[in-house]
């Protein structure tokens, strides 16, 4: 391989989260009385955790969310957790099909437990166990900051620039950037537009995967 390890984003990269979770929010605010398509949501709060996202959504809006936001939120989040996500294209059979040596990890917005009860669902949950990381809860500054993954390349024992980092949205992208890893754009998801490649090069990424078999060859597997 030509990276010392890799860190996988989480929602959007490994799971099919940010389609769904994004449509549902649109939704809500559409019902709220402010016209949102599952795209908007996707262009203006993909990747955004805690205040940064909330805030980005009452800019949205003009003005403060309701008070039962957080609890309708929280709602939808448990019922995904208790039936489980679709996986991303691909990406089961590239984490199984990683050589146990190879040194990975997660450094997602989400939180640990959302991260393997997913992972759970989906069965891959060995595969990372202990290297799960999130900006909400291992670090101070998430996402856009560059922290979580240098954290979970602190944990692994390596040099955040020998790494490599997968990530899907513009948000994640500028904090893989900025940590100093190389970075591949992936754009496998549902989530991903037909120009979401071109966002993700105007921000500086210079590889991009269209799905996981353009993953192994840009890494050299």
């Amino acid at each position: 391989m030509n990276y010392a390890g890799i860190i996988f984003d989480f929602d959007g990269v490994l799971l099919e989260s940010e389609h769904v979770e994004n449509a549902k929010l649109a939704e809500y605010l559409t019902r709220l009385g402010h016209p949102t398509s599952a795209a908007d949501s996707m262009a203006n709060f993909m990747g955004l955790s805690g205040t940064h996202f909330t805030d980005a959504i009452e800019q949205w809006i003009g003005r403060p969310l309701p008070q039962d936001f957080a609890e309708s939120r929280a709602v939808e989040k448990e019922e995904s957790l208790a039936r489980g996500l679709s996986p991303v294209a691909g990406a089961v059979d590239f984490v199984r099909s990683l050589p146990r040596d190879v040194p990975r990890a997660i450094a997602s917005s989400s939180t640990k437990y959302w991260i393997r009860t997913h992972l759970d669902h989906l069965k891959i949950r060995d595969r990372f166990e202990p290297m799960i990381f999130s900006g909400h809860e291992d670090v101070s500054n998430g996402k856009p900051a560059p922290d979580v993954y240098r954290h979970a390349a602190s944990a692994l024992g390596l040099d955040i620039r020998d790494m490599v980092i997968l990530e899907d949205s513009p948000v994640g992208v500028q904090g893989a950037l900025a940590s100093g890893a190389e970075v591949i754009g992936l754009c496998a998801g549902l989530h991903c537009a037909a120009d979401h490649s071109d966002r993700l090069r105007s921000l500086g990424v210079r590889k991009i995967a269209s799905d996981f078999d353009e993953v192994r060859r840009l890494i050299g597997l």
